[in-house]
């Protein structure tokens, strides 16, 4: 019987799984996850595991199974990724953002980044774990979660908050975003997630007098509601520096040889190259209107009018900021929460920080590794609800002239089938030794 590696089935595994629309609009809406589950489910069955699909509403499908390791005095671990994506428009894209193509070396489609190139590298483990009956030193609970692009609400944390049995004796969780190479000073660097920003998405609610469209008014729901975004969008918030931020400048100087100056971080930003605008939205709190919407006809004021922002807090900032957001909109607006989860920071140290480190190292051993803050969001979030600390490690191994993080959510998203390899080998060496 021939022995297949993780690596020599993970681009296929890839590509299939974007031939799924699991496009996720939000508010329960969109295909669902449910297909892309059952093709999941099907790969670890055959593998020769028992997977569970439980729908947490018609159509949102997660999928979670367990290998059990050969330590029971350890905890277990959680490696997870989610099924869903965000729409595409196929109009803006340069090919099918749902037809996996593959040209010059690299998979192309919606999910190839975010983060459908994750899931094929955790089922090709799991599958060769499976397959060749191969226990890990702890429990490992494998999870495939929906509905992340909109906060988890039918995947993480619908499992977390109905299902919390699944995930029984685990302490530690490794997903999403991390673990990726980039080029400083003409060195590969590997950014490992340690500490992700809180987020909340508020709702603006300007009330004022209806009228006709010809009429002086001086209470226009419009007119406050402009105001009110206007003075949000452009507040300018200052510059933080969290454990884990200061510690990955410190970083980024120590392989520049460019002075960490707090006064002045751009000077070490530009050292990044593309990945500097992901930095650089963790200095700072963040508030940025995102949808506007009030009246529906050229000549009649509305009475009310609404606005959405999307809020990203730093580290023991959310109160805060969410505090100052207030003020901000002034009298005369309502702000309501559509959703709201925490920040998460744990320290770069520890046996598990030390195993993602070797096992990059080994396939990669002049490389350095940094923690860093994700300016975004994972399930993570909703896994901390249960005590369990997350990391952000997808290994990739990335040509350094590919916009890798440009492309979470952007057009014509693609990742190269090396990197998957390359990805495929770290994540076995980490599961099989940890």
């Amino acid at each position: 019987m021939s022995i297949v590696l993780p690596e020599e089935e993970v681009a296929g595994i890839c590509a299939e799984l974007i031939r799924f629309d699991t496009s996720n609009f939000a508010n329960n809406e969109g295909p669902g996850e449910r297909a892309a589950a059952e093709y999941v489910a099907t790969l670890i069955s055959d593998s020769g595991l028992a997977p569970e699909l439980y729908e947490s509403s018609p159509g949102r499908a997660n999928v979670v199974t367990r290998v059990e390791g050969s330590d029971p005095s350890l905890p277990a671990l959680v490696v997870h990724g989610h099924l869903d994506v965000v729409p595409a428009l196929k109009h803006e894209w340069s090919v099918d953002p749902f037809g996996a193509e593959q040209k010059d070396g690299l998979i192309w489609g919606r999910g190839a980044v975010d983060m459908k190139d994750m899931d094929a590298m955790i089922l090709s483990v799991m599958r060769s774990m499976g397959r060749d009956a191969r226990k890990p030193k702890r429990d490992i609970i494998f999870a495939f979660f929906a509905d992340e692009e909109a906060g988890g609400t039918y995947g993480a944390r619908w499992s977390v908050d109905n299902r919390p049995e699944l995930f029984e004796g685990a302490t530690e969780a490794i997903s999403e975003v991390g673990g990726f190479s980039t080029e400083i000073n003409g060195k590969r660097a590997y950014l490992l997630q340690t500490a992700e920003k809180g987020l909340a998405w508020l709702r603006l609610t300007a009330h004022g007098r209806a009228g006709h469209g010809s009429q002086i008014n001086t209470d226009n729901a419009v007119t406050r509601l402009a105001a009110a975004v206007t003075r949000i969008g452009a507040h300018p918030w200052p510059i933080e520096y969290t454990a884990t931020t200061r510690q990955f400048l410190e970083g980024v100087s120590e392989m520049t040889g460019v002075e960490f100056d707090e006064s002045n971080p751009q000077t070490l930003l530009d050292k990044l190259g593309t990945v500097s605008r992901f930095v650089g939205a963790t200095l700072q709190n963040t508030a940025n209107p995102t949808f506007l919407a009030g009246g529906y006809k050229a000549n009649v004021i509305p009475g009310t009018a609404e606005a959405m922002i999307d809020v990203r807090t730093l580290p023991g900032r959310h109160e805060q900021v969410l505090e100052q957001i207030r003020d901000l909109a002034g009298a005369g607006v309502e702000v309501s929460t559509i959703h709201n989860d925490v920040s998460l920071e744990t320290p770069f140290t520890g046996n598990l920080v030390d195993a993602m480190v070797e096992s990059l190292n080994a396939e990669d051993p002049e490389a350095t590794v940094l923690p860093y803050t994700l300016s975004g969001g994972t399930d993570n979030k909703s896994l901390s609800r249960l005590g369990i600390t997350g990391y952000g490690f997808a290994p990739l191994q990335l040509p350094p002239d590919l916009d890798f993080t440009g492309m979470f959510h952007g057009v014509d998203e693609r990742v190269p089938v090396e990197s998957l390899k390359f990805g495929a080998r770290v994540l076995d060496r980490l599961l099989s030794n940890y």
